[in-house]
């Protein structure tokens, strides 16, 4: 393992990183079905590399006036190595250099709280279920 690297990408400039890690971590690993939106098209995508190896992604886009951040996802094998918060650093950069927002805003899996609480995100409103996962709206 060497020095982790964040790119960011506009679009599915790139995608098929992202695509990779994505379907990896929520369809096979977790179950979900529902992954892949329209808003991968206009969103910026961050994706982080261990030399050229896709690790951990993640995505940022603008809605209601807010940084919304999502599809946070880090390879199995490389949790607890601090890639979380180079993603989520990576893309607070980019939205605040590409957007104008009030705040950032993100949904929650219940059993990733306490990572974005360690990263100053909030948890606000009640608990709901999206394809079955308890989740929560956070801010920053």
């Amino acid at each position: 393992m060497g020095k982790f690297v964040a790119k960011i990408y506009k679009g599915k400039e790139n995608f098929d990183d992202a695509f990779y890690i994505r379907k990896t971590v929520f369809m096979d690993e977790q179950g979900f079905f529902d992954e892949f939106d329209d808003i991968d098209s206009v969103a910026l995508h961050a994706v982080v590399y261990d030399g050229d190896k896709p690790i951990g992604c993640g995505r940022v886009f603008l809605e209601n006036g807010n940084a919304h951040l999502g599809r946070i996802a880090v390879l199995l094998e490389y949790r607890k190595m601090g890639i979380g918060r180079i993603l989520m650093q990576a893309l607070e950069d980019a939205a605040r250099a590409s957007f104008k927002f009030s705040h950032f805003e993100l949904s929650a899996q219940k059993r990733a709280i306490g990572f974005y609480k360690s990263v100053g995100y909030e948890e606000i409103g009640e608990f709901y279920l999206d394809e079955g996962y308890p989740h929560i709206t956070m801010i920053k």
